[in-house]
């Protein structure tokens, strides 16, 4: 098995991780008395997170649709107006009760689970599904996005709960390329003055080191040493998680903070 989700051989991962941790996200979900209970994710409520996976869910269904010809594509939307819409689509659900809502997200989810277990290992990369924000992207790009969903956002659940709790190792494993691709489509350096920082991965089957070139055309990453730079970045998978998707300022900086500060803020959310 594999834990790059871009790999045929990451499908068990992905699927195993995916299903647990959207179970773990209905069992707090269905308690009545936490489902307008405050989140991590904002100013977003716990209804507020089922409506916004229903809404992801349903356009990534129609998104499989528009690869197969079964559907109509439309023009992509951009990331940077990405959360905006995202939120207005969410809360536009507010007034839909609980019970209905989860018996949809549950339908969804198991619609969805079909749709991608149908996938030949050949299509998981080579068969492109049009995005709603980003535009054609690989087959595989949209069930990490579902898994990385129910993973983040009932980490947000729990956290609000203020509860005590970790991310599952498996499940942050799972993630440490994606943290990669976030920060790749999501920075924002125009004016800023060349530089090279160090990340480390202290742990677990995505463990290593990248050297992150910045510069106005944006973060480049490359696979390879990092001692010879003078500042370096170190995470452990579930910190990598937490710092990459604003969930918490984490990470152990080995050399000049403010250049790993410079590092962090050049990041939008989405």
């Amino acid at each position: 098995m594999s834990w790059n989700f871009m790999e045929p051989a990451g499908r068990k991962n992905l699927d195993e991780i995916w299903r647990r941790e959207a179970e773990g996200m209905f069992e707090l979900a269905s308690d009545p008395a936490v489902w307008q209970a405050p989140t991590a994710a904002g100013h977003w409520q716990v209804r507020d997170v089922i409506a916004h996976m229903v809404d992801t869910t349903e356009v990534y269904l129609h998104s499989f649709a528009a690869a197969r010809g079964e559907a109509e594509s439309r023009e992509p939307l951009g990331v940077r107006d990405m959360s905006t819409l995202m939120d207005k689509d969410a809360l536009a659900m507010r007034d839909v009760s609980q019970d209905e809502l989860l018996t949809r997200l549950r339908r969804d989810l198991d619609r969805i689970l079909d749709v991608v277990n149908g996938l030949g290992d050949d299509e998981w990369t080579q068969l492109l599904v049009p995005h709603k924000y980003m535009g054609p992207v690989p087959a595989c790009f949209l069930p990490v996005c579902q898994m990385l969903d129910y993973i983040v956002h009932t980490w947000d659940i729990r956290q609000g709960l203020g509860r005590s709790h970790v991310l599952q190792a498996d499940a942050a494993d799972m993630l440490v390329p994606v943290c990669f691709l976030m920060w790749q489509n999501t920075n924002d350096p125009v004016g800023v003055e060349p530089f090279t920082i160090g990340i480390r991965v202290t742990s677990g089957p995505n463990a290593g080191e990248t050297r992150a070139a910045v510069s106005e055309s944006g973060v480049e990453f490359t696979p390879g040493s990092v001692d010879d730079l003078a500042t370096v970045l170190e995470f452990d998978p579930a910190s990598l998680v937490l710092a990459a998707f604003g969930r918490a300022n984490t990470g152990t900086c080995r050399g000049d903070r403010d250049i790993a500060d410079r590092y962090l803020n050049l990041f939008y959310r989405i």
